[in-house]
């Protein structure tokens, strides 16, 4: 969680870095380490909010404006970033084949812009952007996020939203060429600052037209 890696990556060098993250004292309690505020007073009429920060990559779950669970991303490369703003979860598949590429096996899918095809799933986290615009995550978030996101509800003809899925905000673009921010003391010294209002816009996302 605090390298931004998987096991996989942990130890590997590529890409270099001055060393590996360590805590002075360890909990159990993972929200201990958590970059984001423990609450989120603008999401307190939300049952349910997720929010990544990009520049610090990571997720972070509220409920009713309070942290329940965080964890590291591998957000879009420079080349396809993640598109930064206000989204919903849309619908999930327990896996499904990747539109850029049918050799990618993308598990515990969540999709959150229906249109793109950008979503919340399973795959390498090495520890910088790398994705085609989706969000990774690893195994233990992408199966917690899978049960715990609310999908949208769809009238019969299928192509109306009635109800929009759990609220998604994407901040911030990821500065590709300067230090990670979460290997940086002042920076993980201070919690995020997350939007102190979700405006009308919120739901503009989930009720497009959906095409799936």
């Amino acid at each position: 969680m605090l390298n931004r890696r998987d096991r996989a990556h942990l130890l590997r060098r590529d890409p270099p870095t001055p060393g590996l993250v360590v805590p002075v004292t360890w909990s159990d309690d993972p929200l201990v380490y958590s970059p984001f505020p423990p609450e989120w007073p603008a999401a307190a009429d939300q049952r349910k909010a997720m929010v990544v920060h990009q520049p610090m990559q990571a997720f972070a779950a509220y409920e009713s404006g309070k942290l329940v669970r965080w964890g590291p991303v591998s957000s879009g490369r420079k080349e396809t970033p993640t598109p930064e703003g206000v989204f919903n979860l849309t619908w999930r598949a327990r896996s499904r084949r990747s539109t850029d590429n049918d050799a990618w096996l993308l598990e515990w899918y969540f999709n959150f812009v229906n249109e793109r095809g950008v979503s919340f799933h399973l795959f390498d986290l090495p520890g910088h952007p790398a994705s085609h615009a989706c969000v990774r995550l690893l195994l233990r978030d992408a199966q917690w996020i899978y049960d715990w996101g609310e999908e949208w509800s769809l009238d019969d003809s299928r192509r109306e939203v009635m109800m929009p899925g759990t609220l998604v905000v994407i901040l911030g673009a990821y500065p590709f060429g300067d230090s990670p921010a979460w290997l940086s003391l002042d920076a993980l010294s201070t919690p995020i600052a997350l939007p102190d209002r979700v405006g009308a816009d919120v739901m503009t996302e989930a009720r497009r037209e959906p095409h799936r």
